[in-house]
């Protein structure tokens, strides 16, 4: 089995220009890229990453300043505005409970993480924006915060396993 504890510890250049090339392709991305299909797997992936490399902490930030940029900048919409927050708090959730888990079993860890963030996001639709949203919108948002962030977390979940399969043979 693939042991996340094997791989060494980035010294602090490279943990920098690790940081600062993930944030960056985490907030670029969505800019360029418009499918949930497209962008959910590559910015779980790089949650995953970002926990192994750099640490939950890191893995935080890197999770909230895209949503941030995303909102700030226009290209989410308005009305997506009252989901950033729990976005944000659900890509928390998701490398808490991964670097929590993440020195048991790699495979146990992601799935545990994605369950947690697609539980999170999905009880958020399901029960606070009923009250805070148009009915139409909300509809959306079941959809686009139900079992697709399942799938695109055990995708990025996935992903990240075979990139750092491939930087241990290195």
């Amino acid at each position: 089995m693939f042991d996340v504890k094997a791989l060494p510890q980035l010294q602090t250049k490279t943990r920098v220009i690790t940081f600062v090339s993930l944030l960056a392709i985490a907030t670029a991305l969505p800019a360029v890229m418009h499918s949930q299909w497209i962008t959910g797997p590559i910015i779980n992936t790089i949650l995953f990453l970002s926990v192994v490399w750099l640490g939950p902490a890191e893995a935080i930030l890197i999770g909230i300043i895209p949503s941030s940029v995303a909102m700030g900048s226009g290209l989410l919409p308005v009305a997506l505005a009252p989901m950033v927050p729990f976005i944000m708090i659900s890509n928390a959730v998701l490398t808490i409970t991964f670097g929590y888990f993440k020195n048991r079993t790699f495979a146990g860890a992601v799935f545990i993480a994605s369950a947690f963030k697609f539980f999170f996001l999905y009880s958020i639709v399901t029960l606070l924006m009923n009250t805070l949203l148009p009915g139409p919108l909300v509809a959306q948002l079941s959809i686009m915060m139900s079992w697709p962030q399942m799938y695109t977390a055990l995708m990025g979940g996935a992903i990240a396993f075979v990139i750092l399969k491939s930087v241990k043979k290195m």
